[in-house]
């Protein structure tokens, strides 16, 4: 009888569930959106009521599509979008405030304030969320101080919920994200939360990525079945994507487009906007990456559809950017939310230009997709710079927007290398799966895992070398427009 792993993957514009089975086939799974609102310019908050409600629905669809009841899962991994955070009371399980999201840049003049004391952090952590919201909640630090209160980024969120708040964990990977971990001791970094005054038991306990933490309660998910695998968005997709050797590089297209990069054992440091993070911990090993973020690309594509109404569904795009020969002379520096690595500017802001009366929305699609390449490169060379890393022979990436086959076949020419995604583009589902999976026997490790990756296919560059290099830095010119 086949065994079956369920993976949770909670994003930023959506939540998907999926089933796999011991041959890491998926055998069930479906997606729905979430809301956020924007109270505030660069504010970004959503509902943790609404996330939960979600998740369960979207659990329940899956199981149903993979006709399996709840008793026949032999683990589930929760996969998640890292820093966003949440408050909630510790009696009654009520969000104090709404989840403000890691993209949200409200604290930006207090992470200056932090950077000019000495306590390294940024925009997109938890640290100064946690913080403003038990400022701005009635008595909301004097109830933290009391033990009423707990914090938690949304897999912690999850797992309470689904455990009926018996769980308050998290692991390593999301504890790394939030402004408020050790890179050295591998806990919450005292020096950090005391001068934030943090009262410490807001905090979860911190475990391994892929261990049995608990299991779930009967009457919410409809069976006790093991919690074994937690892992941050990017980190999973990063396992999802087999990148366990040092020099690994991936780059997952969501909401954002993040890329990553496997340093081995000790964090690395960088002065360009790219962050030290916790990969994973397996067996007590801790692995470390670097990363940097294009804050908007598959953000973007759905701007287009409900910020400007060019399209119906993100997957006209890449049919739409076909039919024009080349953009027409538009270019597009896609920075919604900010501008990331390596310019860490949140005044930024997204740039259309070259307009002429003869522009379609084909050009202005086309030119999206081109820009997103163009920042991923950007992106990528800062990393690697800052990593002293090869490039690698074949980039892999995954994520939803990775299957465009137009933004995919222009990244390879934008890059001159390479491309290739794996058979499932929802790798970060995909590793958070196996987390789980070996946490509860159904893989034995990861040689057992590495037998059931499969590939989705590859891009093969077109461009010339004088073609890629005329077209990038005609793009890089256009930059100051968005600062």
């Amino acid at each position: 009888m086949s065994l079956h792993v369920l993976a949770i993957d909670e994003g930023s514009t959506g939540v998907r569930a999926l089933v796999f089975d011991q041959q890491s086939r998926l055998v069930g799974s479906t997606y729905s959106e979430i809301s956020a609102s924007f109270p505030q310019r660069g504010w970004v908050e959503q509902d943790p009521a609404h996330i939960w409600d979600t998740t369960r629905a979207v659990i329940g669809e899956a199981l149903g599509r993979a006709r399996l009841a709840p008793s026949s899962v032999q683990a589930i991994g929760i996969a998640n979008q890292r820093a966003t955070a949440l408050v909630w009371a510790r009696g009654t399980g009520v969000p104090v405030y709404p989840a403000i999201s890691w993209q949200d840049v409200r604290t930006a003049a207090r992470v200056t304030e932090l950077l000019e004391q000495g306590v390294f952090t940024n925009a997109m952590a938890s640290a100064t969320k946690l913080e403003w919201i038990l400022g701005h909640v009635p008595d909301g630090l004097a109830r933290a101080e009391r033990g009423e209160l707990c914090f938690g980024t949304i897999d912690t969120w999850l797992a309470w919920q689904l455990s009926a708040g018996r769980l308050h964990v998290t692991d390593h990977s999301n504890a790394s994200c939030t402004g408020l971990y050790d890179f050295i001791g591998g806990t919450w970094d005292d020096r950090i939360v005391g001068h934030l005054h943090l009262p410490s038991r807001l905090l979860a306990s911190i475990g391994g990525s892929s261990e049995e933490y608990g299991r779930t309660d009967a009457a919410v998910f409809g069976a006790a079945v093991p919690i074994g695998g937690f892992a941050g968005d990017q980190q999973a997709a990063m396992f999802g994507q087999l990148g366990t050797e040092r020099g690994s590089v991936k780059v997952t297209f969501g909401t954002s487009a993040m890329v990553d990069i496997n340093v081995g054992e000790y964090p690395v440091l960088s002065q360009r906007g790219a962050y030290p993070l916790i990969l994973w911990a397996l067996d007590g090993q801790r692995t470390c990456c670097l990363e940097g973020s294009v804050i908007t690309a598959g953000a973007t594509i759905q701007w287009l559809r409900d910020g400007l109404g060019l399209i119906t569904t993100p997957d006209e795009t890449a049919a739409l950017a076909t039919s024009v020969r080349d953009t027409g002379g538009v270019w597009v520096i896609p920075a919604l939310q900010g501008l990331g690595t390596p310019h860490m500017d949140p005044a930024g802001r997204a740039v259309i230009g070259g307009l002429s009366r003869g522009s379609t929305r084909a050009h202005v699609v086309r030119a999206v997709l081109e820009g997103i390449a163009f920042r991923t490169r950007e992106v990528l060379e800062t990393l690697l710079e800052d990593a002293q890393t090869v490039r690698p022979e074949v980039l892999h990436v995954d994520g939803g927007a990775a299957a465009n086959d137009f933004l995919m076949q222009s990244l390879a020419d934008v890059l001159g290398q390479p491309v290739e995604r794996p058979e499932t583009v929802q790798a970060t589902a995909l590793g958070v799966a196996y987390l789980a999976g070996m946490a509860a026997g159904v893989w034995s490790g990861l040689d057992d895992v590495r037998h059931c990756w499969r590939s989705g296919g590859t891009f093969a560059p077109r461009w010339s070398a004088d073609e890629r290099e005329s077209r990038y830095q005609e793009w890089r010119r256009h930059l100051p427009a968005c600062r």
